[in-house]
């Protein structure tokens, strides 16, 4: 009789635990969907912010690479460790001032420019205020570029072979122009449809000469994400890797290699001096 009065056993308590444990651990979808929306959201945000981002191309400035309605993926980390714009990349950059003339009148709708305003700011939409402008980097800081007649287009003296551009162009595009000595810290940028871009050429009268602050750059577009049927990536033509090209620190192994090898030389001098304990040949 004392057993059946007794209060319920421990395996009894464990399972009411467990069981309040298990209701209070159950949550309503509809109350866990705004936490992972924000989560999403905030996530998106940090993506456009600091890796990558998506852009449309308005024109076809870089036919046959891009086309109109290409959306490309720019790569805005690499900018945060100090890395600059190489020859050779596709660039986005904002408008260095009056390369685009007038803004584009927003949206009249209220509604789509709502849903437009969202969707850019955290990168899943162009932004229709947005001023910026995708080209190839041709020649950078300290780099001397030209063109002359028909072209080539040379940098540093050393002629390209363009293989980009849109069939039927010039590489001048019939825009010559130069030399140009590009400042530090700035490219000189041409679209690869020459005859269709409105590129350094077209903006020596400005601010900058035709050329592009770096920190005016978004990023480098690395490939093209859509449509699927255009995907592809965006490498550096070979062309900006021959010998010679980068005359602006054509000097520097020179100089670097004859710093390395002087501790060296030093130091079999030093051996020449000493042997096996003895001086055997004494510098003066």
């Amino acid at each position: 009789m004392a057993d059946n009065a007794a209060g319920p056993g421990p395996d009894a308590e464990s399972a009411e635990r467990d069981g309040g444990k298990h209701q209070r651990k159950q949550r309503s979808f509809w109350k866990e969907l705004p936490i992972l929306i924000g989560i999403a959201l905030v996530l998106a945000l940090l993506i456009k912010t600091f890796l990558v981002q998506a852009f449309s191309i308005p024109s076809a400035s870089m036919e046959n690479t891009l086309q109109e309605g290409d959306r490309v993926l720019v790569d805005k980390l690499t900018p945060w460790f100090g890395s600059e714009p190489a020859r050779g990349e596709v660039v986005v950059f904002h408008d260095p001032g009056g390369w685009l003339g007038e803004t584009v009148p927003a949206n009249s709708n209220p509604v789509t420019s709502t849903i437009q305003t969202a969707l850019s700011f955290i990168g899943l939409m162009p932004s229709a205020e947005e001023k910026d402008l995708i080209k190839r980097v041709i020649a950078v800081g300290g780099d001397t570029v030209e063109c002359k007649g028909t072209g080539p287009v040379t940098v540093n003296g050393k002629a390209l072979n363009e293989p980009y551009i849109y069939p039927g162009n010039t590489p001048c595009g019939d825009k010559p122009f130069g030399p140009i000595k590009v400042p530090k810290g700035r490219i000189w940028v041409m679209g690869d449809h020459r005859q269709d871009s409105l590129d350094s050429r077209y903006h020596q009268d400005l601010k900058g000469n035709g050329t592009v602050s770096v920190n005016e750059v978004v990023g480098r577009a690395i490939v093209v994400a859509w449509p699927v049927n255009r995907w592809s990536t965006l490498p550096v033509p070979s062309t900006f890797d021959q010998p010679g090209i980068n005359a602006a620190g054509a000097e520097l192994p020179v100089v670097g290699g004859l710093a390395g090898a002087l501790p060296l030389v030093m130091l079999r001098r030093r051996r020449l001096i000493y042997k096996d304990g003895r001086l055997i040949n004494k510098v003066r």
